[in-house]
């Protein structure tokens, strides 16, 4: 697997490769099991981390999301669509991290945005 895992996991997969593999086997195995396409897959992890108050996860179910190319406000829509599931204050603390990745994906473009205005293409500072 060639993403880099938040540390926490990064961690068990060095010290426990067996586990990781096969963690990693089941989760391949649950995706193949049923109709759903990728970006489906992806809102349905988003929502499910979301509903069960899991900041971490939410970061990385939303950093993936963008990383697929699902629009930010499709992102957005999860959290909102959990209200009158999970209630107000978790859904909203749920699109709190959403927005915290969002936040610095936008941070990234803009920094991306100034090197490239530099002189050269190279960062000023």
């Amino acid at each position: 697997m060639s993403e880099q895992l938040p540390s926490s996991a990064g961690d068990v997969a060095e010290e426990f490769p067996d586990v990781w593999e096969a963690y990693s086997a089941l989760g391949q195995a649950c995706a193949e099991a049923g109709p759903l396409d990728e970006r489906d897959r992806r809102l349905v992890k988003l929502a499910l981390a979301v509903a069960v108050g899991s900041e971490g996860a939410t970061h990385s179910h939303a950093r993936r999301a963008l990383d697929e190319d699902l629009d930010p406000e499709e992102l957005r829509h999860v959290a909102l669509l959990a209200i009158g599931v999970i209630g107000f204050p978790r859904a909203v603390a749920g699109l709190t991290w959403i927005d915290d990745v969002l936040d610095d994906d936008d941070d990234d473009e803009e920094d991306e945005i100034e090197d490239d205005d530099a002189p050269g293409g190279q960062s000023a500072g």
